[in-house]
């Protein structure tokens, strides 16, 4: 189910403020009635009417995509940088990312144009499990990795317990590779974490999300993904299986 205004929106009618007034000024149909409420929700088998012609609703669509660094994840830039959408140039649907990555961050992320779907794997009550790569300047301490396993305080609070793991580390370049495991989605979080420790992260890649990850895919890359895909995260999120670390 989703907003009336945000399925005219994006059938390409009108934005989604006009949409808004289109429907207080009982412009709108939903199976025959006249909805002037802007909490009205619908479903992809109600009818919906504008000035009495048909609202055609897009398709569901859902792509993963291998963000490269330097990507903004958005499907505008006002400055004019790269965005993921670019990515997409022959999908009519109106996609748009599932949460974001960092300009300077690469990896995962998820493209779709059904609102539920992202608010669901997006809201953080739902623990979707994200898995990320960083190398970090120095070769963090074992106590140092246990507190960001415990949780450690932000400016924003104090963040759930991770899964943390040194995977190598350079002792002549000074560097270490860190596997950090989360179901957070807070801003520039993994960054965050490893700063407050003393260890700020020089690369940082996500590498899976919830039940997928980049496999056979280059950045830049991206595929569409399965109906079982979209089905099992779906349910994991619902069954709040994925967030377990």
């Amino acid at each position: 189910m989703e907003r009336l205004q945000k399925v005219i929106a994006h059938a390409g009618i009108a934005s989604r403020r006009k949409a808004e007034e289109l429907i207080l000024n009982g412009r709108v149909k939903v199976n025959g009635k006249t909805i002037k409420e802007l909490g009205t929700k619908v479903s992809t088998t109600d009818k919906i009417e504008v000035d009495e012609v048909p609202v055609v609703q897009e398709e569901k669509k859902y792509f993963l995509l291998y963000k490269p660094r330097g990507v903004i994840s958005a499907v505008s830039d006002d400055k004019g940088r790269k965005v993921v959408t670019d990515f997409f140039p022959n999908i009519e649907e109106r996609i748009y990312p599932v949460g974001r990555l960092d300009y300077d961050t690469s990896g995962l992320l998820i493209l779709t144009n059904d609102g539920e779907f992202s608010n669901l794997l997006a809201h953080p009550r739902y623990g979707v499990k994200k898995v990320y790569i960083a190398k970090v300047k120095g070769i963090p301490a074992k106590e140092a990795l246990k507190k960001l396993e415990r949780g450690i305080h932000l400016e924003d609070g104090k963040t759930a317990p991770a899964k943390v793991n040194l995977t190598s580390l350079d002792k002549r370049k000074g560097t270490a590779i860190i596997e950090v495991t989360l179901h957070e989605g807070r801003n520039r979080q993994v960054r965050r974490m490893l700063e407050a420790i003393g260890h700020p992260v020089m690369k940082l890649k996500r590498e899976q999300y919830g039940s997928l990850n980049l496999h056979g895919l280059n950045a830049g890359e991206s595929r569409e993904l399965t109906l079982h895909e979209v089905k099992h995260l779906r349910t994991l999120a619902q069954t709040g299986k994925i967030g377990h670390i």
